[in-house]
């Protein structure tokens, strides 16, 4: 099952014209390409975004960090 919701943000006015300009050409809603956008980038905007969040609470002493000989121990490999 599909669910659609409502989202508003402010975007560049730059990229608003663009993906305007693409979606008026090839006929289709600016929303299948916002939505195509978000399809194609979330995950590696999630890699990035909580992989800089695990820097900083590595930098902070907040997560402790292993290396792989203490993980192989561990694991008994």
């Amino acid at each position: 099952m599909s669910h659609s919701a409502v989202i508003n943000f402010r975007s560049n006015p730059q990229i608003k014209i663009r993906v305007e300009r693409l979606a008026k050409l090839t006929k289709r809603p600016a929303s299948f390409y916002y939505n195509y956008l978000l399809n194609e980038y979330l995950d590696e905007l999630e890699d990035i975004f909580l992989a800089e969040e695990v820097v900083k609470n590595v930098r902070s002493g907040k997560e402790k960090t292993y290396s792989l000989g203490e993980v192989e121990r561990e694991l008994g490999l």
